[in-house]
């Protein structure tokens, strides 16, 4: 019987810059691998491209004056509130100081004790012993700091409160800081909001309307058009983009189903095996040590080919042996569960059988298990392979 499942290789290519042909440069990394690897290709292996190199191949890029413009020309470009950023360098400083280039004043509001994706201000411990209420107390930054005084990120050794300020200080624009979880204590200071949050973003806006602001926009709603001649991403706008330089954005990749079929088909001709392919960014997990959700992208993979739709059915291996095979051992217990398996319903939703499998889209697992694989550093693979994904037990 076979004695190796899954397998994730990163594959290495050249540095890709802006007009690269990039599913060539794909096919023939993969094809090099294979004759060094001594590794053969097979039906629905995986290929995975960080979204990373699929915007820097299209240039899809902008810089801070292009968001300073389309803000500018979206809100009036006096004041605005500000809600809910995540705490990044990489991922919002440069959207702020775009942001604030085209407006007068901002008010920003921060969620506390942790943003959306789990970056803390502050401990839990801190928030107990101040008797604050982070489900209804809104706080200015005097009373912020009198209770919290001032805290490093864990990680980044930064004190985000006061780099955001001088950041939006630094292009001559006001700021005034405020903190609070609930999306319309904004209209307190201010009646035209852009919700910077990712996943929750509808919700927010919803909300806002709701309560009666004047204007409501989202990070997807900025350079969601180009401006002069910028990048831009018609469904997500900023959102999933990252700081290129100090005053450049590389934003997240737009039509690209192209390039991932162009791939497979390129696959299927040099190979004959009909393999799947995904862009990704970030994977979905969370870090245990700092409580940190990965996922800052509005997406795991915004494009991929067809047969990577869906969730897993999957049956859990460890129940039909503790249950329904329990009396079995041995080479008759790996027939029973082989069996089992190879006439497993389509649809085990709801199955006993099938408690304790990951109910999680197909495309959000491996995107996860690619983006720990090629890491976010100097690896040199923004490309992975992952073979026997959709093999079982039963396979031989």
């Amino acid at each position: 019987m076979r004695t190796v499942g899954v397998t994730a290789r990163g594959i290495r290519l050249p540095i890709v810059k802006q007009g690269d042909n990039l599913a060539d440069i794909t096919v023939d990394s993969l094809i090099k691998a294979r004759e060094n690897e001594n590794f053969s290709f097979n039906d629905k292996d995986v290929v995975a491209i960080t979204e990373s190199i699929v915007a820097r191949a299209q240039g899809n890029y902008a810089t801070i004056n292009d968001i300073a413009t389309d803000v500018r020309i979206k809100t009036g470009g006096n004041e605005i509130g500000l809600i809910f950023p995540i705490l990044s360098r990489n991922r919002f400083s440069i959207l702020l100081k775009g942001i604030a280039m085209g407006v007068k004043k901002i008010y920003l509001m921060l969620s506390y004790p942790r943003d959306e994706v789990g970056n803390a201000l502050l401990t839990d411990d801190q928030i107990i012993a101040s008797g604050v209420n982070p489900y209804s107390d809104v706080l200015d930054l005097k009373t912020y700091r009198e209770k919290f005084g001032y805290r490093v990120h864990e990680f980044t050794g930064v004190d985000y409160i006061d780099y955001y300020i001088k950041l939006v200080q630094s292009v001559g624009c006001e700021i005034e800081v405020l903190f609070a979880n609930h999306a319309d204590a904004i209209l307190l200071y201010c009646k035209k909001v852009i919700t910077c949050d990712i996943h929750t973003r509808k919700y927010s806006k919803a909300l806002l309307k709701n309560r009666g602001a004047e204007l409501v926009l989202g990070l997807d709603e900025i350079l969601n058009n180009p401006i002069n001649n910028s990048g831009f991403n018609g469904d997500f706008g900023l959102l999933g983009s990252n700081k290129s330089t100090e005053d450049v954005v590389k934003l997240f990749p737009r039509d690209s189903q192209n390039l991932v079929e162009e791939i497979q088909n390129k696959m299927f001709k040099l190979t004959g095996k009909k393999i799947e392919v995904m862009v990704y960014g970030d994977g979905a997990f969370k870090d245990p040590q700092g409580k940190i959700w990965e996922l800052a992208d509005p997406v795991v993979s915004p494009f991929h080919t067809p047969g990577l739709k869906g969730t897993p059915n999957e049956l859990k291996l460890k129940y039909l042996a503790d249950n329904d095979f329990k009396n079995l051992k041995g080479s008759a217990l790996e027939e029973a569960i082989k069996n089992n398996i190879t006439n497993k319903s389509s649809n085990l939703v709801g199955q006993m059988a099938s408690q304790g499998t990951t109910p999680r889209q197909i495309t959000d697992l491996l995107g996860s298990l690619c983006d720990l694989v090629s890491g976010s550093g100097d690896k040199g693979t923004p490309v992975v392979l992952v073979q026997g994904y959709f093999d079982n037990y039963a396979n031989e």
